[in-house]
Parts: structure tokens; C-alpha cells; sequence
């Protein structure tokens, strides 16, 4: 059974880098000092009687030097020694923000540069690597699958959401401005015309229009009253032309429906493709379109349907990396498995995703770099000042402790060689 962890996970707590054995190799180096001031007092005491023990004395009063030294150095990294306030101690902590801010300029120096990043990605073979990770199935590769799987989790997790969400809207609604969508509306509409796909949607039209009749007969029985002049209604004429008018309209949509070549159905496929035709070549239309772009982009609702549609695909993101054996289940499993196919086994289609891959990952570099080092700046500022440093001390702490025995060793070879020279 399970326990659930009691305290909270901060966003950099997921990334548990702690090396195994720093707290026991602390308490080795904690102790190898100990026992150099032991066996520096000692000797002190005993020297008298044992005039060789200048030697050793000698040896530990110099390892005590070094011990401390280092430990003074390793300490002021991360906290103030001994919790006095001394100038230039406690760095990591004093300095996190600008940390942050190196950490984010060699990022944006070394790895966003378009031209690296071009590079660096024709060696890098994309299409393949997808293929072959959408190929495997439950079982094979599971390891290196869930573990890049839940390393894309923690990432998306750990990014401040809202910066990264305004950088990815942003970049939407920057491509849909560039993009010109009436002549991609007008080839669309063309095709489905041409493949008479539009014919299903134009029957659909046309029955929603008699239920509209059917739903409306009152309103238009009404309408035909008070349009009539007095002498029908006097006669009793208005109630059989509201009549006619309603079988009239009623008819015309059951032949519409069952007629393909009704004149009526035929005009509004004429219709149809003229419009598509406008869409692809005529500039009014496609100026229209534009405008009306512009107008639905700059729409608050729409904007909200944007945010709403980045929640959902970072949710649906995160929860596929945290359980892709589910992700890859069932139809679209399988339908992803003949995508991996594809890719790795067609050459022009590779070739093809890779140079596009590039492209846009080089284009991103370009046009979003500054954006993405302010975000990895600001997240890291965001982070605890306590939190931060206890991670990266538990991370390289192991090291750090061997730098401390090695002061004390080092320090102590030092002392006893200059009391040698000393008494030569």
C-alpha cells in the first residue's frame, strides 16, 4: 500500500538530483577534522617526552588548517559559517536571481542561436527517433519511454505556466495573423465540392430548412395576415394564401432534397463554387476574409477559446507523458503505431519532417529565444532561495565533501613537508 507524500512538491522538488552518501561523506570529513585536532593536541601534550611526534603534530596542525579552510569555503557557498554575517558568504543564496540570469544568457548565447540550432539539428535525426518511439509497444523500451516521458512531464510541470502559455498563444495568434486563410477556405471548399463531399452537408441544409418551416408555421401564417390587404382578410383569403405559400415552400424542399438537379439546388451550387472560387482569386473576397480574421482574432471570446484550448493541450500533454501505455492504447495506439511506421520506414517522408522540424525549431530560436530565457530567468526567481540551495548542495554535496578530506589530507602532506625543510 502506498503512502501519499505529506508535504506539498515545489516545482523544482521534482528534479531530485541528490547524490547517494553526501551525509555520510559529510560526517567523514566532519570527523577526519575532529580527529586532526585530537592528534594536534595530543602531540602538543606528548612531545616533550616523544620529540618525534613534531612530525605528526606538525602534519595535524596543518590538516586542521586546510580542514577548516575548506569547510569555511564549501559553507559560504551556501550559507553564512556558523550563522555570522561575514562579507561574500552564503553566495548561491545571495545570488540566485543573477544565477538565474547567467544560466539564461549562456542558454540564449550557446543553445537559442538560429544558426546552432540549424546545425545542431542536421545531425539529429527526429522523424526516425518519433517512429521508432511510436513503434514500441507496450513492454519494449518501456524504461527509456516512461522515463523521457515523465522528464516531459516534470518540464511542462515545472515551467511557469503562465509565461509559457502566453508564449505558445502568442505564437498562435502570430501565425494565424500571417497566415492567409481565404485561399486555404477557397482550396478546401473546392475539393469537397469537386469530391461531392459537400453534398451531405447541402441535403443537411436543406432538411434543417423545412424543420425550420415546420417550427415557424405560425410566425409566417401571421406575417401573410398582416401584409394581406383588407379585402382578403375580409374574404377569408389571407388563411389560403398563407396556406399555399407554406405547401409551396414545403415542396420546394422536398424536390430540392430529392432532385439533384432541381434549378434552385443547382444555383446554390453554383453558388458554392463561386464562392470558392472567389476565396482562391478574387482579392475583394479574400480582403474581406482577412478583415473579418483580424476582427475574430482580436475577439476577447476568442482569445478565452485559445487559453482554454492551451489548458486542455498541456493537460492532455502532461497526463499522456505521466501514462503513455495509455496513451498508446487502443485505436489511436494503433493509429500512432502505423504513424511510427511511416516514419521510419519512408525516406522522403522522414527527410521531409526532419527539414521541416528544423526549420521550426530554428524559426522558434529566432523569434521566441529572448521570450524563453526570460522564462527560464523568471522561473528561476521564482524559486524558494532555501529550496534552491539545499538542492544543489544535496546535489554536488558528495563532491564537495571529498574536497574538504582532501584539504585536510593535502594540508596536513603540506605542514609536515615544510617542518621537514625546517629542521634540516
Amino acid at each position: 500500500m502506498s503512502r501519499a507524500d505529506p508535504s506539498p512538491r515545489s516545482p523544482l522538488a521534482r528534479f531530485n538530483p541528490a547524490q547517494p552518501g553526501a551525509s555520510g561523506m559529510k560526517a567523514a570529513a566532519t570527523g577526519l577534522l575532529i580527529l586532526m585536532a585530537v592528534i594536534f593536541f595530543t602531540t602538543r601534550a606528548l612531545e616533550p617526552v616523544y620529540p618525534w611526534l613534531a612530525y605528526l603534530k606538525a602534519f595535524a596542525e596543518a590538516a586542521m588548517v586546510g580542514g577548516l579552510a575548506d569547510w569555511f569555503a564549501v559553507t559560504a557557498l551556501f550559507r553564512h559559517p556558523l550563522g555570522l554575517p561575514i562579507p561574500h558568504t552564503a553566495i548561491i543564496p545571495r545570488n540566485k536571481d543573477r544565477i538565474g540570469d547567467a544560466l539564461a544568457t549562456f542558454l540564449r548565447d550557446n543553445f537559442l542561436v538560429a544558426s546552432v540550432v540549424a546545425r545542431r539539428m542536421r545531425t539529429i535525426d527526429l522523424a526516425g527517433a518519433a517512429g521508432r518511439f511510436l513503434q514500441a509497444p507496450s513492454g519494449q523500451g518501456t524504461r527509456i519511454r516512461k522515463g523521457a516521458s515523465r522528464l516531459i512531464a516534470d518540464i511542462f510541470e515545472a515551467l511557469d505556466d503562465e509565461r509559457l502559455g502566453g508564449i505558445v498563444k502568442a505564437a498562435l495568434s502570430a501565425r494565424l495573423k500571417q497566415s492567409e486563410v481565404a485561399p486555404l477556405l477557397g482550396h478546401a471548399l473546392a475539393s469537397t465540392i469537386n469530391d461531392d463531399r459537400h453534398v451531405p452537408m447541402l441535403e443537411a441544409g436543406i432538411r434543417a430548412l423545412a424543420r425550420t418551416l415546420d417550427a415557424n408555421e405560425s410566425l409566417i401564417r401571421d406575417l401573410v395576415k398582416k401584409r394581406s390587404s383588407w379585402v382578403l382578410r375580409l374574404a377569408g383569403l389571407d388563411e389560403k394564401l398563407g396556406d399555399a405559400i407554406l405547401e409551396g415552400l414545403r415542396k420546394l424542399t422536398v424536390e430540392m432534397s430529392t432532385d439533384p438537379s432541381h434549378p434552385v439546388r443547382q444555383k446554390m451550387e453554383q453558388a458554392l463554387a463561386d464562392l470558392a472560387n472567389d476565396l482562391q482569386k478574387n482579392p475583394e473576397t479574400q480582403a474581406r476574409v482577412e478583415r473579418w480574421k483580424e476582427e475574430l482574432l482580436e475577439n476577447r471570446s476568442v482569445a478565452m477559446w485559445i487559453d482554454a484550448l492551451w489548458q486542455r493541450g498541456r493537460a492532455a500533454m502532461i497526463s499522456a507523458a505521466r501514462d503513455p501505455d495509455a496513451a498508446f492504447a487502443g485505436k489511436l495506439g494503433e493509429v500512432l503505431r502505423s504513424m511510427g511506421t511511416t516514419l521510419e520506414s519512408d525516406p522522403r517522408i522522414r527527410s521531409a519532417v526532419n527539414q521541416f522540424a528544423r526549420r521550426a525549431i530554428a524559426g522558434m530560436a529566432a523569434s521566441y529565444g529572448d521570450s524563453i530565457v526570460k522564462l527560464v530567468s523568471d522561473t528561476i526567481r521564482g524559486w524558494d532561495a532555501r529550496t534552491i540551495t539545499a538542492r544543489l548542495e544535496s546535489a554536488v554535496g558528495r563532491d564537495l565533501q571529498y574536497i574538504r578530506i582532501n584539504g585536510t589530507l593535502v594540508g596536513g602532506l603540506v605542514g609536515l613537508i615544510l617542518h621537514v625543510i625546517d629542521t634540516l
